[in-house]
């Protein structure tokens, strides 16, 4: 009977209606004409950029500070029992004491550095490029020599034209000066403000938020969101302690050395080192050109303390606090900067890695359903990719076998695939 039945069905209904392939593909298409046409009435969703766009940098900044601050206030209050608010309210006293003693004794002496140096950077420039040219002397090195003159010229007009560009409009500009300073000082002050009540309302954010989602999909919503929560605080916890020691370990390094402006190039080497891979190179750069301008010997030590350093936080203080919590492989990372640095920059490069975290949970929960629930693919591995999900989600294995044994209390959709 089930070999008349397949014959009496027509050629449409085997290759189009009953077709997984083309019914897969059908859908495929059906999502990139919704993303065409959502493209072509892209107008529509300004005023929602316009929005997110205001109010995102202080909920940026609020998440990252929550993420440092959270795991404290979690230790005092299921420790030592301290209340939450109280604990929440010492730390935010401590913080603005931090502040206001680097406002009253540290910003000046950073200040300071940052004038000498923009004052004096013009002088190691042109020294840098005249002991090149010297090195480059020799008529052997002629084809090298000008093509480093070439970059260096062409270097220096792009530059200079930039400056010439930005500079006018940035500070002719009175009103968009204003602007800008006004929302940076918006940020700083609504940011702790949204701080407080993410560290107050910590356990209820996430109830509010599965209170919109489907029952049939709210455990598994539930599990990615603590997924994401904690991929996002090990990355932030992780980088940002790093980039802080890596900017004691050059302070310390050129203190040692000698070095001019140790304090302003370590904390341009902590800023930089938030660029996985590349940026403690990057902040090497400026430090041999004023190295350079001292002395040989000094490049030479300068070159050393990069060494130092770089075994140290590749070897004792990354492995320790970082890891590899982030489960990606060094070549997708590399590929992931390029591509983010390629279309935002630096704010790529510093936001690309996490926002890749986040897009990878939800597309290997979304596969794992897809695995469970397709017939694509034999029982024994949806079996298995159940069990891989179970796991990861804490829940004790005689749940899952009784709820194996008794099909009343299966999902519906596992009750589907059986």
């Amino acid at each position: 009977m089930k070999e008349t039945s397949k014959k009496g069905k027509s050629w449409f209904y085997r290759w189009f209606l009953n077709n997984q392939a083309t019914v897969f593909l059908i859908n495929v298409l059906i999502v990139f004409l919704i993303i065409f046409l959502f493209s072509k009435i892209g107008f529509v969703f300004d005023p929602l950029w316009q929005i997110l766009g205001i109010t995102m940098p202080p909920v940026i900044l609020a998440l990252v500070l929550y993420y440092l601050i959270n795991p404290l206030i979690n230790v005092l209050e299921r420790k030592f029992h301290v209340n939450r608010i109280i604990s929440i309210t010492f730390i935010f006293i401590i913080i603005a004491a931090l502040l206001v003693w680097g406002i009253m004794s540290l910003i000046p002496f950073v200040q300071s550095q940052i004038d000498s140096l923009i004052k004096n950077w013009p002088n190691y420039w042109d020294y840098l490029n005249k002991s090149l040219q010297k090195m480059f002397a020799d008529p052997k090195m002629s084809g090298v020599r000008e093509r480093l003159v070439e970059a260096n010229t062409n270097l220096s007009k792009s530059v200079s034209k930039s400056m010439n560009d930005i500079l006018p409009q940035t500070f002719n500009n009175i009103g968009s000066a204003v602007g800008i300073v006004t929302n940076v000082v918006m940020i700083l002050l609504t940011a702790p403000f949204i701080l407080f009540f993410m560290l107050k309302d910590d356990k209820k954010f996430k109830q509010s938020v599965l209170k919109f989602v489907p029952d049939r999909v709210k455990k598994s919503t539930g599990e990615m969101l603590s997924e994401i929560s904690q991929s996002l605080s090990s990355y932030i916890t992780g980088q940002l302690t790093v980039a802080f020691w890596v900017a004691v370990m050059f302070f310390v390094g050129y203190l040692i050395i000698g070095q001019r402006y140790a304090l302003i190039l370590g904390i341009v080497a902590g800023i930089l080192n938030l660029i996985p891979y590349v940026g403690s190179t990057l902040a090497l750069l400026p430090s041999l050109v004023i190295a350079a301008f001292i002395a040989p010997a000094m490049v030479l030590k300068v070159l050393i303390v990069f060494a130092v350093e770089q075994t140290i936080e590749t070897r004792v203080i990354s492995p320790i606090i970082v890891g590899n919590k982030m489960q990606m492989h060094p070549v997708t990372t590399i590929l992931v900067l390029l591509v983010s640095a390629g279309m935002y920059g630096l704010v790529g490069m510093i936001a690309g890695i996490p926002i890749f975290a986040i897009l990878k949970i939800i597309c290997t929960r979304i596969f794992r359903w897809f695995k469970r629930n397709s017939n694509w693919y034999s029982a024994e591995e949806a079996e298995q990719e159940a069990e891989t999900v179970t796991t990861a989600a804490d829940t004790p294995v005689e749940n899952k076998t009784e709820a194996q044994n008794d099909p009343e209390k299966l999902d519906p959709s596992q009750k589907n695939h059986k």
